[in-house]
């Protein structure tokens, strides 16, 4: 397998991750592996790893990631998620017109170094750092295209804190998909390389 595959299955996967973990607190009201969670938000805020899998804090971290992607892009899979397939293009056609905004993307810089240096004072997983990573995606990400449209248990969604989660989460997809498309990674792989893809991310459970 390629390096070049082996980042782009990667950074496929912290989407997979991001949309998963979306879908859990949307449902559950909150996600019961707290240290997964915080590899994934931690992901919008490394701009300078030397390596990809740094921004995760390795492999490990991906492991659901991976197996969301195992799951949504195997062929004769029975366990393919409408609804997180729904997530994962929402979030690929959004990044692909923030690609095409310098002026967001450099907002967007400036707004996470605000998050860098409230985290001298919090937690990430606080209610206030959260809300702000909500806001960014809220500002910046949100008015670029049609809404994603999260479904999930009324009672959770309507939970602020659990808007914040699910906010936070979309961002750090986003985050995922910048870094698939810096990677080389194309919609077409989504449809065309799916076999390769899928035997690289059960590669990666296997570190």
């Amino acid at each position: 397998m390629s390096k070049s595959l082996e980042n782009q299955t990667l950074a496929f996967a912290g989407i997979c991750q991001a949309v998963s973990l979306v879908q859990q607190v949307a449902r559950q009201g909150s996600i019961e592996d707290k240290e997964v969670f915080k590899a994934t938000l931690n992901s919008i805020l490394v701009t300078d790893a030397e390596r990809s899998e740094d921004i995760y804090g390795g492999h490990p971290q991906l492991h659901l990631g991976y197996q969301t992607l195992i799951e949504q892009l195997s062929t004769d899979s029975a366990q393919k998620n409408a609804e997180l397939t729904r997530y994962l293009v929402g979030l690929v056609a959004l990044e692909r017109k923030l690609a095409r905004r310098r002026d967001l993307l450099s907002m967007l810089g400036e707004r996470i170094s605000q998050v860098k240096r409230q985290l001298h004072h919090f937690e990430l997983l606080d209610e206030q750092v959260l809300a702000n990573l909500a806001s960014i995606y809220s500002d910046i990400i949100s008015p670029l295209g049609p809404r994603i449209q999260v479904a999930g248990n009324p009672g959770y969604l309507q939970q602020p804190l659990v808007q914040h989660q699910i906010r936070a989460l979309l961002l750090a997809g986003i985050r995922s998909a910048v870094l698939w498309r810096q990677l080389g990674g194309k919609r077409r792989h989504i449809l065309f390389s799916r076999k390769r893809l899928v035997a690289q991310a059960q590669a990666a459970l296997r570190y």
